[in-house]
């Protein structure tokens, strides 16, 4: 578990903070199979998860969404035969805030449970 994840997303603002540049390459690192992506003009992160089959895909989906259910922040969820794309971003402030490298932290960590 990291750091990260034993953090608790706060409620977030249209005016909350952007992560800086300066943040975004510290945070990236404690989740490194992150990548950071531009989609539409907004950055965001996104990780493919793969597994044996699309039941396997589907039971980890869930997973996802009870946790951004008890997160309350609700990433993009893909899922395909053995694969799932997960990507978070805040809708808010159109961009990274600290809470979606917390929830993709987070995410990484069901793969465990």
């Amino acid at each position: 578990m990291s750091d990260l994840s034993a953090q608790k997303c706060e409620a977030c603002r249209a005016d909350a903070p952007q992560v800086s540049d300066e943040e975004l390459a510290t945070l990236i690192k404690m989740i490194p199979d992150w990548v950071p992506v531009v989609k539409d003009g907004v950055m965001q992160l996104e990780r493919e998860f793969k597994f044996k089959n699309f039941k396997l895909a589907l039971a980890f989906t869930n997973k996802v969404a009870e946790l951004a259910e008890a997160e309350f922040h609700h990433p993009g969820i893909l899922t395909e035969w053995g694969k799932v794309t997960v990507t978070y971003w805040t809708h808010a402030i159109n961009g990274l805030h600290k809470n979606d490298f917390i929830c993709a932290a987070k995410t990484d960590d069901l793969l465990e449970s």
